[in-house]
């Protein structure tokens, strides 16, 4: 297996972990009160989201490597 194949699954996995960790952190009660208050929710979680999306992303487009070309 190629190394970018193998650097795009560990992105692909440390992206779903982090978007799975930002949806919980969604449903925390601290975060639905900052929601409530402020209209978004707390810095952290909103990386976790974002972050995650990216490294899915990323992830993806290298684990798909020559298919794409």
């Amino acid at each position: 297996m190629y190394p970018q194949r193998l650097v795009g699954l560990a992105l692909v996995a440390a992206g779903a972990v982090l978007v799975v960790l930002g949806l919980n952190a969604t449903d925390a009660p601290v975060a639905q009160l900052s929601e409530a208050l402020t209209g978004s929710y707390p810095d952290r979680t909103i990386w976790q989201l974002a972050g995650g999306a990216a490294a899915l992303l990323v992830g993806l487009v290298l684990a798909a490597g020559r298919r794409l070309r």
